[in-house]
């Protein structure tokens, strides 16, 4: 009898991180006496039998960590959507041999695994990974941290010019429904104002508090703004009403809409800067490095022990593994009673107080 053989895909958008994951996976099965192959273009590889997978050994892997993106391909697509796909999934399991599945995605990819596991008894394993940071069950996603460090960076070059033109600038950023790529984003650099779907905004308020930076002399604001952002009483800003495989509607536009608005109404000067798909990209940085490797790892260590319908997660510190049915069954939002300042427009200006009455001491000695 031959190896066992594990396929592993990356299916909806692109992050740094789902390379290390991949290496992770080949490593590990092949030390575990598996062979590997790459399902290409994410769940697309599996329905259509013309994309044909690619083997993965150690030499295809060895330098893969260090690379944004995923040596595989990635699409969007919904093997429920398409007569049969689901099925189709199945038989091409069969035909490639496969003993199990290793999807790494977001919501939608992992939902799809789900369902494949629940009514199809497909033998498949999670890994978690979105910029948007929106996966319950999971305190991390790939692919976020690298995001944070692009808008960190992006802004701290944005801040020369907006200081020398004494500008307002609208960093519009991504996350769909969920503000934590705005809300750290806004922590890491330093913005004045961080607006997040999760609490409307009041476009008067903010043009206060910008008024309010400028008589203290200070010559330029950033305001940071998630995508799924929205004034009170408006309703979401879309680039397009067209829905992808998965009923999502694009958005976007909120930057522009809203600097409009701050010059026409506080009379400053104001730009918008639309990060969009600069955000996924780059290299990815240390943490989704190591968060690559230990969730690959735990993959495969799951498909030896049998536990499929789960995904690798981050539980207080630990990786464990959780039922991707339940990590898909809702969003992960942001907690704005304990962490956003409703008043002021960003991140809640207290930590050790949300945590209630302190038993034992924070430090202790060696």
């Amino acid at each position: 009898m031959g190896k066992k053989v594990i396929g592993v895909l990356t299916g909806g958008g692109d992050c740094p991180g789902l390379n290390p994951a991949i290496k992770a996976v080949v490593k590990k099965a092949i030390e575990s006496d598996f062979s590997v192959i790459g399902i290409k273009e994410g769940w697309l590889g599996l329905v259509d039998e013309r994309v044909l997978p690619m083997t993965l050994d150690r030499d295809a892997v060895r330098h893969i960590d260090r690379q944004g993106g995923t040596i595989l391909g990635t699409s969007r697509t919904n093997p429920f959507k398409s007569e049969g796909g689901a099925e189709r999934v199945a038989n091409r399991m069969e035909a490639l041999g496969l003993s199990a599945i290793v999807a790494i995605g977001g919501e939608d990819t992992l939902g799809v695994a789900a369902k494949l596991y629940e009514q199809w008894k497909l033998p498949v394993v999670g890994i978690p990974k979105t910029i948007d940071r929106d996966l319950s069950f999971t305190d991390y996603s790939l692919g976020f941290e690298s995001a944070l460090q692009v808008i960190t960076d992006s802004v701290d070059a944005l801040r020369s010019t907006a200081e020398s033109h004494a500008r307002i600038f609208v960093v519009e950023v991504m996350g769909r429904h969920a503000g934590h790529l705005a809300l750290r984003g806004g922590i890491s650099s330093a913005a004045s104002v961080i607006l997040i779907p999760e609490y409307p905004f009041e476009v008067g308020r903010v043009c206060e508090l910008l008024i309010a930076r400028k008589r203290r002399g200070v010559r330029y604001s950033i305001v940071m703004v998630a995508e799924g952002a929205m004034p009170k009483g408006a309703d979401l800003s879309l680039i397009s009403q067209e829905k992808d495989a998965f009923g999502h509607v694009r958005l976007g536009g909120i930057g522009h809409y809203l600097a409009d608005l701050i010059e026409e109404q506080a009379q400053l000067e104001s730009r918008a800067v639309v990060l969009s798909h600069l955000q996924r990209g780059g290299r990815p940085v240390a943490y989704d490095r190591r968060m690559g490797f230990y969730f690959g790892i735990a993959a495969v260590e799951a498909i030896m022990g049998g536990h499929f319908g789960k995904m690798a997660a981050l539980k207080h510190g630990r990786i464990v593994l959780a039922p991707i049915k339940e990590a898909t069954k809702e969003l992960r939002l942001v907690d704005v009673a304990t962490c956003y300042d409703t008043d002021y427009y960003r991140a809640k200006q207290s930590i050790i107080g949300v945590l209630g009455p302190v038993e034992e001491p924070l430090f202790r000695s060696a």
